[in-house]
């Protein structure tokens, strides 16, 4: 067994947690939207053919925001196909994803089903084949009021109300050379200024997101990231960044080893956008929008990617996901949440069978993958302000980063609730792990609300259709406090959630 300790004081907070940070993604790829959440006919859809039993799952899993409607898609897409009667609406080859798109599903009901869920919309604008003035104009029709030919048409649409979308993506991975219309950082620059210049004339309230790069090993990693900064600092909010991670080797040590190089890609992302503050000598910060992130390195053949015959809604990169997998999105979760000062929203990508935490058959059931439980339960505890956790773990060598501690952790407080919440990933595959965590500050007399343990003997484990609890969290009944200090001990190969509250809350 090794010995580990976690540190924290309520005087020393990383920062208030942003709520968006736990959302999804919703693309028009593969079966996402069309037998994911859309299925008119399914057994338990609605009369607007949102799959009720993926709506419940969705509520479980608890996403804040949702982006829309890609992704790859996105620099293809003409938002007015997507709206309007349908048996009007045109279908459409989409060249990202070699498919046919019937638009049967676009704005105004994605709209309608994130009301249905409770989520915020984040949606894009394409900059891909298209530019500033479909962007205003897209804006126009979802958010002014009325008295204008696309609000009103919006209007005629049954949506009397505007949309109200707060957050906008300009564009989508525009530095990758699969990109539809791909662009050097100078070209997506100048486009992405001038966008946000139109759409902030619009509706001066909207929060926009430049595009970062697509992933770490970009051969224009960094410099693409100051070139576009330097062009629209001043007229954005966010920059992106997108994180795939992968498992090449087959090794579980290396694969968790990708939760430390993601922090690291933030705090180098974090130190360009501060590098353009000072050179323009500003005290602005952009905050990064991690908002496409996940597990993805078994279904990436050819063949996971492109179907022949330009089919509707083909199976395409439906990921099925380990034990591993689920340690490896924890551990991510972790990281961003100890980074809360700077990322203020992120999206898992994506949320029904591509690449999701929700799978489905159509006509069928909807079950739970392994990686659906770390996000559910720190969506549900991490509330309030990320306090900075002082480590100390062995650690062990790895090729994927230099040194990588055993124990992965972080700790959110709720002043409102007196909760705390302690969210710990155990590393190490072959011996428990025995914490001892000192909540400095919070209650000299903390009690235990929950501990539970998400721990499989099979690192390959997986949920199905006919076994969708083979993993999934359990009681962790080895938790005991004395005062404000907790002692625990985890399995190997754990993912752990801890939540207390002090007596003087109770």
């Amino acid at each position: 067994m090794i010995s580990t300790r976690l540190v924290v004081d309520s005087d020393f907070v990383i920062s208030e947690l942003d709520r968006r940070v736990f959302g999804t993604f919703v693309e028009h790829m593969g079966r996402c939207v069309y037998t994911g959440i859309y299925e008119p006919g399914h057994p338990t859809a609605d009369e607007r053919g949102f799959r009720g039993d993926v709506m419940a799952l969705t509520r479980e899993l608890g996403p804040t925001i949702v982006r829309y409607p890609g992704g790859n898609f996105l620099s293809g897409y003409n938002w007015e196909d997507g709206v309007g009667p349908k048996e009007k609406r045109p279908a459409r080859l989409d060249l990202a994803w070699s498919s046919t798109e019937t638009n049967q599903f676009g704005t105004n009901e994605f709209m309608d089903w994130c009301h249905a869920v409770d989520v915020e919309p984040m949606f894009a604008v394409n900059l891909g084949t298209r530019g500033p003035d479909e962007a205003r104009h897209f804006l126009e029709y979802c958010n002014h009021p009325g008295g204008t030919a696309l609000s009103d048409l919006r209007k005629d649409h049954g949506y009397e109300k505007p949309h109200d979308i707060k957050f906008w993506c300009l564009g989508n991975e525009l530095d990758g050379p699969w990109q539809i219309c791909a662009k050097t950082a100078d070209e997506y620059g100048r486009i992405a200024q001038e966008t946000a210049k139109l759409m902030r004339l619009v509706d001066p309230s909207v929060v926009l997101a430049a595009c970062g790069s697509s992933k770490h090993d970009m051969p224009t990693f960094g410099k693409w990231e100051d070139t576009v900064l330097d062009h629209c600092f001043d007229n954005v909010d966010f920059i992106s960044l997108h994180a795939y991670f992968e498992n090449p080797h087959d090794s579980t040590a290396e694969f968790l080893g990708n939760i430390d190089q993601m922090d690291l890609f933030i705090k180098e992302i974090v130190a360009v956008a501060d590098s353009v503050a000072a050179r323009k000598h500003s005290h602005k910060r952009i905050m990064l929008s991690f908002d496409e992130w996940n597990v993805w390195y078994k279904a990436r053949t050819l063949d996971d990617k492109r179907k022949p015959g330009w089919p509707e809604a083909p199976r395409l990169i439906e990921e099925v996901y380990n034990h591993e997998d689920a340690l490896a999105v924890g551990g991510a979760l972790i990281v961003m949440m100890n980074n809360a000062d700077r990322v203020k929203t992120a999206c898992i990508a994506q949320l029904v069978n591509v690449i999701g935490p929700i799978m489905t058959e159509p006509g069928g059931a909807a079950w739970r993958q392994t990686i659906f439980h770390p996000f559910a339960q720190a969506s549900r505890f991490a509330r309030g302000k990320v306090l900075r956790p002082v480590i100390t773990s062995p650690s062990y060598a790895s090729k994927t980063f230099p040194e990588v501690a055993y124990l992965c952790a972080c700790v959110v407080h709720d002043d409102a609730s007196g909760q705390t919440a302690i969210f710990a990933l155990n590393r190490h595959l072959t011996e428990d792990q025995e914490i001892t965590i000192d909540l400095r500050g919070l209650g000299d007399q903390q009690r235990l609300v929950e501990a539970s343990e998400l721990y499989h003997a099979d690192m390959k484990a997986i949920n199905t259709a006919a076994a969708p609890d083979n993993v999934a969290p359990q009681a962790n009944t080895r938790v005991e406090i004395e005062g404000h200090v907790v002692t625990a001990k985890f399995k190997p190969g754990s993912w752990n959630v801890i939540v207390t509250t002090s007596s003087k809350s109770s």
